[in-house]
């Protein structure tokens, strides 16, 4: 419960916290439920709602019980029954936000019961993750979700099939078409994980094997996915000026979802390196059409000028990854190949905008590097050039990097529009992972921005929950699961820095999962109530 100094602290009722934060005044609304036989598990009292639909904040009590939103009860009805009582006053009470491109599959699917709870979204105010984005998904879902409900998970997660380990099952890291029976088996494993409960197809065209496929390729997978009412979730094929440019891979992005038929939901939308700034407003201009003319286009994005991947995604030429990295370090050895190879890390380099613009932040496959440096102090301390300590690295192995080379003016392009959602991508060694949704709300909401809470909770919840499928979660409404972010709208922030990028976020008092608190008065109560989320089919 809150303590007495903080009640004080915030006498003056929450429509003058929501004041703080820009927001219209509150309204009282006709109550949705006001009996007063109404009882339940937990009642969450005092606090202002801003329910995820995009309507204006108000006064309300939620009443919760077996898992679900019973009712909500404005100020002035007679109080409902319920065996523990949460004092909200002063706090905003939202529906829990939904982050629908995440790297949680590793953590989610782990042997340790803390890495299990998923901490760093939890703490972000986030109930529901999707995993298996940039193509990475599994295609065995059944498999995964009673290994989530068995050993339990702390939030939900909805599943999307990769498109890597469907053609990697066939190709292995083979720069060629698939035969028509090799294609065949790829749909046909993809139609299994659709009927198993996944929620759409995901490509990471941008990355080996996927980056080898012909666009029809994706089509006749995207075809599948369509058939059972799922997305088409792309990490696009380029970004910058890598092959087809970002706008041409906008084109592609969005003629697989015309002839597949399916909505295409866009991962972390960005212009990614100084060639392409400023070709937000053309991208813009390309989704407006097609929503326009009838298309279901839709992207998420993140609130950071850094991207984050490996250092052999970020500077190594895509066609000497065929073969994986080995194959990638027997042509750096070769004589014959080793000049072409570093030609192309050169081109790397000058798309993300140089060396001092990549900053290592985690070792991978055994190399001894020291995180927290740009590329171009790790080079200069082994009197490397830039290129030689590239290859130096990715002689050892690899490692992760954020790579500082995105415009703010096309940051805050893309967060205008309405059709863009909130999302993390988060992953190790970048603070996106633990700090996004609170990072987004001081940048769009407390920042020159000026956008409404309302429009930021709705843009983080119901938004992400349509776009998925997701029908019961995303609102606070009767009859919904009872995921619940109950956050104090002075001290949500961000507090994962580049530098310490496993920082939990601040600010969030309580959150409910299915019902159950799982952070109680700013502590994890050790609940690991979250379920895997599966697609409802006819198979």
């Amino acid at each position: 419960m809150a303590t007495s100094a903080r009640k004080a602290t915030r006498a003056t009722g929450a429509c003058l916290a929501l004041a703080a934060v820009a927001l219209s005044s509150c309204q009282s609304t006709p109550p949705i439920k006001t009996s007063t036989t109404l009882s339940g598990d937990l009642l969450i009292r005092g606090g202002t709602v801003v329910d995820g639909t995009g309507g204006a904040p108000r006064l309300a009590d939620v009443l919760i019980d077996d898992g679900a939103i019973v009712a909500l009860v404005n100020p002035g009805m007679a109080s409902p029954r319920a065996t523990r009582v949460i004092d909200a006053s002063g706090l905003i009470v939202a529906p829990g936000f939904i982050d629908p491109h995440t790297h949680a599959d590793a953590d989610l699917g782990s042997d340790d019961a803390a890495r299990r709870a998923n901490l760093a979204f939890a703490f972000q105010g986030v109930t529901t993750v999707v995993v298996g984005n940039d193509g990475s998904g599994t295609t065995r879902v059944a498999e995964r979700a009673q290994k989530a409900r068995e050993r339990g998970i702390g939030t939900s997660a909805a599943y999307l099939v990769g498109f890597s380990p469907l053609r990697r099952a066939q190709l292995a890291m083979k720069a060629r078409a698939p035969t028509p029976d090799e294609l065949a088996s790829m749909r046909g494993t993809l139609r299994e994980a659709m009927c198993e409960g996944a929620w759409g197809f995901s490509a990471g065209l941008y990355y080996v094997p996927q980056s080898y496929s012909e666009t029809d390729e994706v089509i006749a997978l995207a075809k599948v996915a369509g058939e059972f009412g799922g997305y088409y979730d792309t990490h696009l094929r380029d970004e910058s000026t890598y092959s087809i440019t970002v706008t041409g891979a906008l084109d592609e992005a969005l003629r697989i979802g015309r002839e597949a038929d399916l909505p295409v939901h866009v991962s972390h939308i960005k212009a990614l390196g100084p060639a392409v700034w400023g070709q937000s407003a053309a991208m813009i201009d390309q989704i407006e059409a097609a929503r326009t003319s009838g298309q279901r286009v839709t992207a998420d994005q993140y609130p950071w000028d850094a991207a984050g991947t490996r250092s052999s995604a970020a500077r190594g030429p895509r066609w000497a990854l065929e073969g994986g990295l080995e194959a990638l370090r027997e042509r750096l050895s070769d004589p014959g190949q080793a000049e072409n190879v570093r030609e192309g890390i050169v081109a790397g380099l000058a798309r993300r905008g140089g060396a001092g613009r990549l900053l290592l932040t985690g070792a991978l496959g055994g190399a001894d590097i020291e995180t927290g440096q740009p590329l171009a102090e790790y080079s200069a301390k082994r009197g490397l050039n830039h290129v030689s300590g590239a290859v130096d690295i990715l002689m050892q192995g690899d490692s992760r990097v954020a790579s500082f080379n995105m415009d703010e003016a096309d940051i805050a392009a893309f967060a205008r529009q309405d059709w863009v959602v909130t999302g993390s991508d988060g992953s190790s060694g970048h603070p996106r992972k633990f700090a996004s949704f609170p990072k987004a709300y001081r940048d769009l909401v407390k920042g020159e921005a000026a956008m409404s809470l309302a429009r930021f909770i709705q843009r983080s919840t119901s938004q992400t929950a349509a776009i998925i499928g997701l029908s019961d979660r995303g609102t606070i409404k009767p009859g919904f699961a009872a995921d619940v972010v109950i956050f104090d709208p002075d001290e949500f922030e961000a507090r994962a820095t580049y530098q310490s990028p496993r920082a939990l976020s601040a600010g969030v008092r309580y959150l409910l999962v299915n019902g159950q608190v799982m952070i109680d008065e700013g502590a994890y109560t050790g609940a690991l109530r979250g379920q895997p989320l599966l697609k409802d089919t006819s198979c």
